[in-house]
C-alpha cells in the first residue's frame, strides 16, 4: 500500500515495518533475519525511506546502529499509527464476514468470577455480531498491552493508571481470610488477624499486582506484625489447594470466595478499613469502533 509519494519514491507500509524492526533491533543483520529478507535489501529499503522523507533516521558505523532524535520520534508515532491501520483493516475483514467487530480483553483472575461473565452475557445478547477474546494477564502486562493496543479493555487491581490510560472502578469489596476447615479458629471464635501472627501465609505474588500486595500489607501493619510468607502464587486455586493441605492461610478479595471449596473456609474481615477495588482500564487513543459499546454496558456494573 502506497502512503505517500515524495522525491520520486513511494513510501509504503513495508518501509515503515522495516524501519520499526530495525529501530527495535538496532542491528541490520538481526532485523533482516526477523523480516526474512537479505541485509543489503533491508539497507536499501531504509535508505529509500530516509531519502523519501528527507530525514536521517539512523546513525550507523561498522559497530553500532543508533536512532537519531527524529528517528526516535518516528518510531514512537509510527508504532502507534501502524497498529491503528492494522486494526482498521482487521475490522474491515470482520465486517466482510458479517461481524460488527472484535474486542480483546485482558483481566486478572478475580474479574472472571462475576464481572466479565456478566459483561459477555450482556454483550452476546445485545450485540451478537461482536466477537471477543480473553487473556489473563497481570496489571503491568495489561497496561503495556493497552498502550500497544494489543488489547482493548483491561480489568485490573490498580489505584491509578498512566497518562492516556483511563481507569474506572467497577467493584469495591472486602477482604476474606482463608483457612482450612480443620483449623481450631472458625467464624464463631474468630477475634482478629492477630490470632494468626505465627501462621504461614500464602500470598498473591507482588509482581502480579503491586498495589494490591501493598494494600494487604497495610492490613498486617495495622495489626502490628509482619506475616510469615511461605509461598507466592498468581492463581487463587493454588492458594486454596495449599490452604486445604494445611500449608498455610491466606487473604483474598471476597469475589474469589464465590466458588465452593469443601476443605477451606472464608472469614470476611469486616472490621478492617481496607477494601480492594477492581477497575476497568482502556486507552483513550484506541479507535476500535465497538469499544464504546462495551464501555456503555460496563456503566453501573456491580
Amino acid at each position: 500500500m502506497c502512503l505517500l509519494i515524495t522525491m520520486g519514491y513511494q513510501i509504503e507500509l513495508r518501509h515503515i515495518r522495516y524501519f520499526l524492526v530495525v529501530a527495535d533491533e538496532l542491528h541490520y543483520r538481526k532485523a533482516a533475519e526477523r523480516l526474512f529478507i537479505s541485509q543489503p535489501g533491508l539497507s536499501r529499503q531504509i535508505k529509500q525511506l530516509e531519502e523519501g522523507v528527507g530525514i536521517k533516521l539512523f546513525e550507523r558505523n561498522n559497530r553500532n546502529v543508533v536512532l537519531t532524535e527524529a528517528g526516535k520520534y518516528l518510531q514512537k508515532e509510527l508504532s502507534k499509527n501502524l497498529k491503528s491501520i492494522e486494526a482498521t483493516f482487521n475490522h474491515a475483514k470482520l465486517i466482510s464476514k458479517g461481524k460488527d467487530g472484535n474486542l480483546k480483553f485482558g483481566y486478572v483472575g478475580s474479574a472472571m468470577k462475576k464481572i466479565i461473565p456478566n459483561l459477555l452475557i450482556k454483550l452476546s445478547q445485545e450485540y451478537p455480531k461482536i466477537s471477543f477474546s480473553l487473556k489473563e494477564m497481570d496489571n503491568q502486562q495489561q497496561v503495556e498491552s493497552l498502550v500497544s493496543q494489543d488489547i482493548d479493555i483491561g480489568f485490573v487491581r490498580l489505584e491509578r493508571a498512566p497518562r492516556n490510560i483511563q481507569i474506572q472502578t467497577i467493584l469495591v469489596e472486602p477482604f476474606c481470610l482463608v483457612i482450612p476447615n480443620t483449623h481450631v479458629i472458625n467464624k464463631t471464635n474468630f477475634e482478629g488477624l492477630h490470632q494468626f501472627k505465627d501462621a504461614s501465609f500464602i500470598m498473591f505474588d507482588p509482581k502480579y499486582s503491586v498495589s494490591y500486595y501493598e494494600k494487604v500489607m497495610q492490613i498486617f501493619d495495622e495489626h502490628d506484625f509482619s506475616p510469615i510468607v511461605s509461598h507466592n502464587t498468581i492463581h487463587a486455586d493454588s492458594i486454596y489447594k495449599l490452604v486445604e493441605n494445611n500449608i498455610g492461610v491466606s487473604i483474598v478479595p471476597k469475589s474469589l470466595t464465590m466458588d465452593v471449596y469443601a476443605d477451606v473456609q472464608f472469614i470476611e474481615l469486616t472490621k478492617i478499613p481496607q477494601k480492594t477495588a477492581l477497575s476497568v482500564i482502556w486507552n483513550n487513543e484506541n479507535r476500535n469502533p465497538v469499544l464504546p459499546i462495551a464501555m456503555k454496558l460496563l456503566k453501573g456494573f456491580k
